[in-house]
């Protein structure tokens, strides 16, 4: 699979860790992002600033939703593999802004798709999260669930990423993997998620406010873990599933070159914990204000990660409090006092 690797959102939280282990492995990767202010660009360009002195990497500020434009950019590189990470994410911003996701999570995964199948591309690998799972109950989440019920807009347009992706498979022999990311954070996260607001507030003095009383579970998984199974995955393009039955079909295979991927610590962790560890590694206890759960909130996630382990033969395992303290270094580093 000769030619670079087109890296969408590479100045994202993800996107950055990714190209960084990819130029460090010795590919050529063409990063695009478009450097919105969902928040603060500044952290956004200090990440991207990492990247640009590498000489095999080139950068091009452009919007996943300019059809003309990335049309153009993939006619130009011809790209060998895409990682598609850009997107409009958050989802209780879906409920204010919902129109950001329809043009970034929809109509720029339609262009990813088109170029990919233009430019005959050997493997598209996107970004898929956990929230897919919305109403569901059964723990822990596995692929071979169904997946009908979001409970947010962002969710919904992940959902139907997957499925825009199966057509293209299908259709045109694309070989393409969704992963399914479960809450994932660390160094250069996003300010955004809940461990950058804590860390932010707590060193302040200020009041965290903590969502569902403090009893949501998330499956916290580390960003290190996150970028080796993005890289195995990438490396290992998807195949149709020759044990796949229609008369009982798995939604997480095919009988076309497609495959979803759960990517979690499956450890779940309760929130009141995970704000244990933060305490710990600050060396400070939190004032806490507790607040009944938001509207398009998951209470619980858990990954089930057996498939993405058989295909690859890895899965994520930092634990918690290890990863916790390894973001607030970062973070007393990046914002010293």
């Amino acid at each position: 699979m000769s030619g670079p690797i087109l890296v969408t959102g590479c100045a994202g939280f993800i996107g950055m860790h990714c190209a960084e282990r990819l130029l460090a492995r010795g590919e050529t990767v063409v990063g695009i992002d478009n450097l919105n202010a969902y928040y603060d660009p500044a952290l956004k360009e200090a990440r991207l600033a990492r990247l640009t002195p590498h000489p095999r990497f080139s950068f091009e500020r452009l919007d996943v939703a300019d059809r003309a434009g990335l049309a153009a950019l993939f006619a130009r590189v011809q790209p060998s593999r895409v990682l598609h990470l850009a997107a409009q994410a958050g989802v209780r911003y879906s409920l204010e802004q919902p129109d950001d996701y329809t043009d970034s999570n929809l109509l720029g995964f339609a262009n990813i798709l088109q170029g990919c199948r233009t430019q005959g591309v050997a493997h598209l690998v996107f970004a898929s999260s956990s929230s897919v799972y919305g109403g569901n109950a059964k723990l822990p989440f596995s692929e071979r669930d169904a997946v009908d019920h979001p409970i947010s807009y962002y969710a919904a347009t992940k959902k139907a990423n997957e499925v825009m992706a199966h057509t293209y498979a299908h259709l045109y022999g694309l070989p393409t993997t969704g992963l399914r990311f479960f809450t994932v954070y660390g160094p250069w996260g996003r300010p955004d998620m809940a461990l950058f607001k804590f860390t932010r507030a707590m060193l302040a003095g200020e009041t965290i406010e903590v969502y569902g009383n403090g009893q949501l579970v998330r499956d916290f998984t580390y960003i290190d873990d996150i970028v080796e199974g993005v890289l195995r995955v990438l490396d290992k393009p998807a195949t149709p599933d020759p044990g796949y039955d229609p008369l009982a079909p798995n939604p997480g295979t095919s009988s076309a070159p497609y495959r979803i991927f759960n990517i979690g610590n499956s450890a779940p962790t309760v929130l009141m914990d995970y704000i244990t560890a933060l305490e710990q590694a600050l060396g400070r206890p939190a004032d806490k204000r507790l607040l009944p759960i938001q509207p398009g909130d998951m209470h619980s996630t858990a990954a089930d990660c057996s498939a993405l382990a058989a295909w690859v033969g890895f899965a994520p395992s930092t634990p918690v409090h290890e990863g916790v303290a390894r973001f607030v270094d970062w973070y007393r580093n990046f914002y010293p006092a």
